[in-house]
């Protein structure tokens, strides 16, 4: 499955835009992310593993957390997309 990376955070993870990884969940997925794009996982989540506040995750259209969270079945051809919160005022 596709990990897609937000602009702001490219710079994380050499420039990339979409990682390859092979999870069967989202924590899973996050797992790959710790071990081979730890700056980038560092920014996704705190030093707990929780998702930090302003990371929103979505497995192709669906917030994770209107499905399992961090549970939420990943297939080979899903893509689980990172964005950051925009605020503003």
């Amino acid at each position: 499955m596709i990990v897609f990376v937000p602009s702001p955070l490219r710079c994380r993870c050499g420039g990339e835009a979409e990682l390859q990884v092979n999870a069967s969940d989202v924590q899973g997925a996050l797992e790959v992310l710790a071990k081979c794009q730890s700056s980038l996982y560092g920014c996704v989540c705190d030093e707990t593993g929780a998702v930090r506040r302003h990371i929103n995750l979505f497995v192709n259209r669906d917030h994770i957390r209107d499905r399992n969270g961090l549970d939420t079945p990943l297939l080979e051809n899903d893509t689980l997309f990172i964005m950051t919160a925009v605020s503003g005022g």
